[in-house]
């Protein structure tokens, strides 16, 4: 049976990861139990009980050499997350994603432990990859024209408008916020380490996650849940600018599964992966099947935006099926129905950490 250690098993995500495994697998669950994600105390509705999840931190490098001595796989999910709300959190993610990752990783290669399941992100694809007429790929310029309702990327050189194209594993990495320059370092650490040791990493860049016990609004929480806090409230969810956001919208049951497979595939070398349903849907259009899923107001489409957001970003999953057999197994209208009654987690958050 492997044993596996899994970081951040009390988050969202990590729960789902832990109730996955162990069927099959030997699971050494941690958490540093940040108040950032989890509160002041860790809500009774996660997934798992907190009660046999040991505390550490991922930045503890005596408490890991000790825990991975007999561990055959690491999966890496501890990490602060959200898109960096303001300047400040930038030490936070730094010092908990990109110096805590190196410790792991550094760990790992002092106790032989050679195989890492690492947890990426959409978001190092940063603007996402776009299209002009003809076909051809095209660098959008940035979106100036935002406070004008102006939402679409358009080509610098001929102000043609853009279509959005599939990012593949080999696009290029462009970070547009702090939280995602920790992932694309967290993945640079990751690279050089398999290069100096010989050991496999699996990168998991997830798209939007959703699905039961996902935390409730904060500014660090995704997008769906925002919306379904709304419509628990009887109000209606506020869509930003017009709506026609392209994103995909992958279930945490699907990431359970991805993670699961990597897991038991132990690929090579560095890989690179992006986990997706594999079914664009608009933003507007989330925000619709949750308001008839919970019979509740109509979304309202606001005008409104944020400066950082990026207008498309859409993954291919084709890499993922050929090199894990990887296949999302719920649809965003099936899955956002479901959650539109989900339970979600109680405990909110108290801002990205500041040590």
């Amino acid at each position: 049976m492997t044993r596996v250690l899994l970081t951040g098993a009390a988050g969202f995500i990590g729960g789902h990861i832990r109730s996955a495994l162990e069927p099959n697998h030997d699971v050494v669950a941690i958490d540093a139990m940040l108040a950032s994600a989890h509160g002041h105390s860790l809500d009774s509705s996660s997934v798992d009980s907190s009660s046999d999840i040991t505390r550490v931190d991922v930045r503890d490098h005596a408490a890991l050499v000790e825990l991975l001595a007999s561990v055959d796989v690491v999966c890496h999910q501890a990490a602060v997350v959200g898109a960096g709300v303001d300047s400040a959190d930038a030490p936070a993610y730094a010092s908990h994603n990109d110096f805590g990752t190196a410790v792991l990783l550094a760990a790992m290669a002092e106790t032989g432990c050679t195989r890492l399941v690492l947890a990426s992100s959409m978001v190092v694809y940063g603007e996402g990859k776009y299209r002009n007429a003809a076909g051809d790929l095209v660098v959008p310029g940035p979106r100036t024209r935002l406070a004008d309702g102006i939402f679409q990327n358009t080509d610098p050189a001929t102000g043609e408008v853009l279509d959005w194209a599939l990012v593949e594993e080999d696009s290029e990495l462009r970070p547009r916020s702090t939280y995602a320059a920790s992932k694309v370092a967290q993945e640079n650490y990751a690279l050089a380490w398999s290069l100096a040791t010989g050991g496999s990493v699996t990168a998991l860049r997830y798209h939007n996650v959703y699905g039961p016990h996902m935390p409730r609004n904060t500014p660090y929480s995704g997008v769906a849940a925002m919306f379904r806090s709304s419509l628990e409230a009887g109000k209606a969810p506020q869509v930003y600018e017009d709506g026609h956001q392209a994103r995909d919208f992958v279930h945490v049951s699907d990431i359970a599964a991805a993670n699961t497979a990597a897991i038991d595939a132990a690929l090579p070398g560095f890989t690179a992966l992006n986990v997706s349903s594999g079914h664009p849907i608009t933003i507007g259009e989330v925000a619709s099947t949750l308001s008839d899923a919970c019979r509740g107001p109509a979304p309202q489409i606001t005008g409104q935006y944020r400066p950082g957001d990026v207008r498309h970003i859409v993954a291919s999953p084709e890499k993922a099926e050929r090199t894990l057999g990887f296949v999302a197994a719920v649809s965003p209208e099936q899955g956002l129905r479901e959650f539109a009654t989900a339970p979600l987690r109680d405990a909110e958050g108290t801002g990205a950490p500041r040590v």
